[in-house]
Formats: C-alpha cells, structure tokens, sequence
C-alpha cells in the first residue's frame, strides 16, 4: 500500500504538471519556428547576391554598376514599402476576400507577425527585382525605383491578398477556390515576370539591338562566370524560399526541399535538351536559366508533389525557358536576362503543374481550371497595371535614358562610377558632358 501511495503521488504530480508542460512544448516549439523562418528569410534575403551577380553578369561593362545598384535599393526601398502599406494589404484581416485592411506599419504586434513580416518582406524584393535585369541597360535609375516602390505597396501584394491573405481574418477569394501556389510560382514569380514583360514593351529594345530589317544583334554579357556563380547563389537561396514558406520547423521540409532540387536539376537538363534538339549553340546562359526555371516552376507545388512529378515540372520548365526565349526573340521584346521566360512562362507552367500532379487527387480538371483561373488572374492583373504605371512614368518623369547615356554607359551617366576603372580610364576622365 506504501509503494501505491508513492505511484498514485506521482501520477498525480504528473497530471498536474501536464499543463505546465504543454506550455512548454508550445513555446520550444515557437521557437523553433522562429529560428527556422528568420533562417529561410535570411536566405532569401541572399538570393538578391544571386539576382545582382547574375544581371549584371548578363549585362555589359559599361552598365553593371547600375544594375547592382538597382538590386541593392529596389530591396532597401521596396522592404520599407512592404512594411508601411504591402504586408497589410497582402496580409491583413480580409473579409472581403480582395485586400487586408488591418496591419499597416506593424507594431505593438504578437511575436510570431514579425517573423512572418520579415520572411514576407524577402518575398516581395524577390517579385520586384525580377523586373530589374529584363528592364537593364536602357532604364533611368530614379524611374525604376518609384516603379519598385508602387509593386512591393500594391501591385504584388493585392495579388497576394487573392492567394495567401489573410494571416489574421477571413481570406483571398483565390484561396477559398482551391488554388494552390504554396510558395509563391505565380503570386512572386510570375506577377514579377508579366511586371518586368510591361517593363519592356513601354521602353522598347536597347540601341542596336535589332537592325532596320528587324533582324535581332547578339550584345553579349560581360562576365559569364559571374552568371553562374549567381545561378548557384540563387539555387542555395531557394531551399529557405521554399521550405521555408511551411512557416514552421516540421518534418514536411525534406520533401519540399528535395523536390526543389531535382526540378532545378532536371529544368537545366531540360534546356540542355532543348537546345541540342533545335540544334542551337549549348549556351551557359540558357542552361542557367533552365536551372533557375525549374526552381520557379516547383515553387507552387514542392509540397504537395511526388519526387518523380517535381522532375517532370522542372523538366518541362526547362523547355519552356529555350522556347519562350526564342518566342520574345520573334516578338522583338528586349528581355536583357530572360525575366519573362523564366520568371513568367515557367511560374505559370508550374503553377498548372501543382493542380496537374497534387498528390492523391492527380490530373483533376476542377484543379486544373482553378489553377488556370489564378494564372489568367495574375496576369490580368499585374501585366495592365504595370503598364499603366511605367507608361505614366514615362509619360511624367522619363523611364528611358537618352541615347547619349545608353551609348556611354548607365554607370558612369547615373552614378559617376564605374565597375572597371583599369579598363574604361578613358571614360572615366572625359566628364559627363564631354
């Protein structure tokens, strides 16, 4: 009876302790949570290394100092926008199912909202700089940031209000159909690529690009192993886009971070292909972008596909990069790094994929039609009011450099410095108005 009475005192203590306990699983697990999201954040935050190596490196000498400085205040600007207006309308309390309307200029707010902002924060100056390298060489510096500040408060995130809103009440009128981009192949990357396509139509091709007879002129980048290194860059970067978009430190991110790098794997293989069947040059540009074309193209369904489909989307994606190049190539549209195939074409091809290959309920036609509803969404969205934005700002302020500063170079006429003095001393010295 002695040895009882000790059992039944500990039984006891234990069932009294069990709430305290519990409170203590929540909060380890809070914080687990929170190292994990910041840590993702932080490498998204890194991709913006990976976007300026590779733009610039795609980008002649003459012009590179301007496209890292593009990259660099689009994120200083557009993350400032983001936290005064973007993250409430993307997401706020949404009873309308079409904008949050609570949550502007965060503060006084619970501890996990701020993570949450911070990692949203990496995903808005991914969407904006997308726009950056399409639009390079021919682009007045303070006009592309007043474009970069309007899509990270409003045009990126009311689209996401449609998809992912709201954190707080009530949800985007998307989410409630089904639609499913879990991390953001249509809500980030291909709003930024029919953003960065209206980019282009308002300011046309660069000078030389195509002759009179509208023949295209190869102008090459200047540092291909600048490209790669940022291909690489952006590849490290996309295992916290993606994994982290779970927002929790979970068992699900093994999968979602597999399928990521065999869709990267097979869209570099799948331009390779692509490019010895049209038998067309084996370009390191094009086999970068392939690579970077299947992380866009699993980035909506990483979490909800099989491995086997994760590389039949990347695959697919890779094809579409080559053909959707070679597309903008006969339409005359100057995409200087190819934003709109790659970020575009393959976001919305992987975005009928997740619906296509869901796991446990495959080739649905009714996903399937909500998935093809968010694309046409997406795009009749932000392609018109992008245009409108950058025709106004043309229009008003001058998106387009003059012709004296396209030939002279961006660097020098936009910032007074330049990326190699060793090599252009002769510009260097010769005055702006010389």
């Amino acid at each position: 009876m002695k040895r009882q009475g000790k059992w039944f005192v500990l039984v006891t203590g234990l069932v009294g302790c069990a709430p305290a306990m519990a409170d203590t699983t929540a909060g380890l697990q809070q914080s687990m949570d929170t190292v994990w999201l910041i840590t993702a954040g932080a490498l998204v935050f890194f991709m913006q290394a990976g976007f300026a190596l590779l733009e610039s490196g795609m980008s002649r000498a003459k012009n590179s100092v301007n496209v890292v400085m593009k990259n660099y205040m689009d994120l200083c600007l557009g993350s400032l926008a983001f936290w005064l207006v973007g993250y409430g309308l993307m997401f706020g309390a949404n009873p309308t199912g079409l904008l949050g309307q609570s949550h502007f200029w965060l503060g006084n707010a619970e501890a996990m909202d701020y993570s949450l902002l911070f990692f949203q924060t990496m995903f808005a100056a991914t969407a904006v700089t997308i726009a950056s390298g399409a639009m390079a060489e021919r682009t007045r510096y303070g006009a592309y940031l007043i474009g970069a500040i309007i899509v990270c408060a409003i045009i990126y995130p009311v689209y996401g209000s449609w998809v992912w809103g709201s954190l707080y009440e009530g949800s985007g009128w998307l989410a409630e159909l089904g639609f499913i981009d879990f991390a953001g192949s249509t809500v980030v990357h291909s709003i930024g690529g029919w953003i960065a396509l209206a980019g282009i139509i308002v300011l046309g091709p660069r000078l030389g690009r195509y002759d009179k007879q509208r023949n295209s002129r190869l102008i090459a980048g200047h540092n291909l192993n600048s490209v790669a290194l940022g291909g690489f860059i952006l590849w490290l970067g996309w295992f916290g886009f993606n994994a982290g978009s779970t927002a929790s430190a979970d068992a699900s991110i093994g999968l979602i971070a597999l399928n990521t790098h065999l869709a990267a794997a097979a869209g570099a293989v799948g331009a390779l292909f692509s490019m010895g069947l049209r038998r067309k040059p084996v370009l390191l540009t094009q086999t970068i972008n392939g690579g970077i074309g299947g992380l866009v193209s699993i980035t909506a369904g990483c979490a909800t596909m099989e491995p086997l489909y994760a590389i039949i989307t990347g695959l697919i994606a890779g094809w579409v990069v080559v053909a959707g190049s070679a597309l903008m190539e006969r339409l005359r549209l100057d995409d200087v790094v190819g934003a709109v195939p790659v970020h575009g074409f393959a976001g919305a091809w992987g975005t009928l994929a997740a619906g296509l290959f869901l796991a446990g309920d495959m080739f649905n036609p009714a996903q399937v039609l909500v998935q093809v509803l968010g694309v046409l969404a997406g795009f009749a969205w932000a392609f018109p009011v992008a245009l409108l934005m950058y025709g106004l700002i043309q229009l008003t302020r001058g998106l387009r450099a003059s012709s004296e500063d396209e030939q002279r170079g961006l660097d020098f006429s936009e910032h007074y410095e330049i990326a190699y003095p060793e090599f252009q001393a002769a510009q260097l010295h010769q005055g702006k108005n010389q």
